[in-house]
């Protein structure tokens, strides 16, 4: 069936016992396993944002599941999507906010302050605070889905989110960059990248944003991801 489950494990050939592989190798890997669940998890992911409201927990959900293949954890796509859309979407509209608001609030302060500023100097003072807060937002919000994924709550991810973005900011921005760069050079080529959009234009981009912070999170934040309740119960 086409939602079964993807549980990843190594075929024919492929020694379990072998060092992990890191850099471009373990990414061509993961995507070597992967390809068909990033697939599928793209179309839950638009479908789930049809109603727009669900698009939080869509969110969400799409994170969790990559973190999984990051991890190199078994993977149901269909199961472990609704787990995470289901049972944290209160979780979910909280982050969505504490991302976007900030982002949006921010950009547009920079924008509005930026184009008049030439006429009075005292303007780029606002706006190098409007400015600040978007980069920090910008930089620690590649941390928190990652963060949030291992099963903390809102205040402990976004505390540890922060010092994260701004003492890491190099695999931040790189992640970054993969997730808003690539949506914002979709949406300016839209109805171009219809097709992109649709197959693999969120989830590719989400797991390698988080390919990206893989190795920060392991050290300051190993805790695993969001336990399988439902199955547990």
């Amino acid at each position: 069936m086409f939602f079964h489950k993807d549980y990843a494990e190594p075929g024919p050939g492929v020694n379990p016992d072998a060092p992990e592989k890191t850099g471009a190798a373990r990414l061509i890997e993961i995507l070597q396993l992967e390809c068909v669940t990033l697939f599928k998890l793209n179309l839950l992911f638009v479908a789930s944002c049809i109603p727009l409201i669900t698009i939080p927990a869509a969110v969400f959900a799409m994170n969790q599941v990559i973190r999984r293949m990051i991890l190199d954890q078994t993977v149901d796509c269909f199961y472990h999507y609704r787990l995470a859309f289901q049972g944290y979407w209160k979780q979910a509209y909280a982050a969505f906010f504490l991302t976007v608001l900030p982002l949006f609030c921010a950009g547009f302060g920079a924008a509005f302050y930026l184009r008049r500023a030439g006429s009075n100097f005292l303007l780029f003072l606002p706006f190098m605070v409007c400015s600040t807060v978007f980069l920090v937002t910008v930089l620690a919000s590649s941390y928190f889905y990652g963060v949030l994924s291992t099963g903390r709550g809102l205040r402990e991810a976004l505390r540890l989110a922060l010092p994260l973005g701004l003492g890491k900011p190099a695999r931040a921005a790189a992640s970054a960059l993969c997730v808003y760069g690539s949506l914002t050079a979709s949406l300016l080529a839209f109805p171009i990248s219809l097709g992109y959009l649709l197959l693999i234009g969120f989830s590719a981009p989400c797991l390698l944003g988080n390919f990206f912070i893989r190795t920060v999170l392991r050290e300051f934040s190993p805790k695993t991801p969001v336990k399988d309740t439902e199955k547990e119960s």
